[in-house]
């Protein structure tokens, strides 16, 4: 018996184990054993299928890589309103050069710790910084950042 894992926000994901059901007073629950490498699994499947990715994939994959809509939307060069539009529109396809730069990025990402993994991780924590200061100090080898601003 498989379980139809619809809260991956994917409509066509099962799971034949790995997993526990269980009640609870807000009634069933659902654990998984390994939850990050089910989603890694998934993302990979996505990005390898020989299709268009559709809104509701795109989704998972920027949620996977923790990032918002405003910064993978710039990312691949859209404005933020396109991204939630193809999000929103979860069966049509996402516009082919964003297709691909999109699986690109994931499988850089999920890779290890080349130059678009850090990009990509600095981009989300973005969302994080309010306001920043830099203090900067002409130096014999050009100019360079400080500790402290004075």
């Amino acid at each position: 018996m498989s379980y139809h894992y619809t809260q991956c926000g994917l409509d066509n994901v099962y799971l034949k184990n790995g997993f526990k059901l269980h009640q609870t007073k807000y009634g069933e629950g659902l654990s998984i054993e390994d939850v990050e490498g089910l989603h890694r699994l998934i993302g990979t499947w996505l990005v390898d299928l020989p299709k268009p990715l559709s809104g509701a994939e795109l989704r998972f994959l920027r949620v996977e890589m923790d990032l918002s809509q405003k910064h993978l939307a710039a990312i691949l060069g859209a404005k933020e309103q396109t991204l939630r539009l193809w999000e929103k529109q979860r069966k049509k396809a996402v516009p082919g050069p964003a297709d691909r730069l999109l699986r690109a990025i994931y499988i850089e990402f999920i890779g290890g710790n080349g130059p678009v993994r850090t990009m990509v991780e600095r981009l989300a924590e973005l969302d994080q910084i309010e306001l920043a200061t830099i203090c900067a100090q002409e130096t014999d080898s050009g100019w360079a950042p400080v500790a402290e601003a004075a």
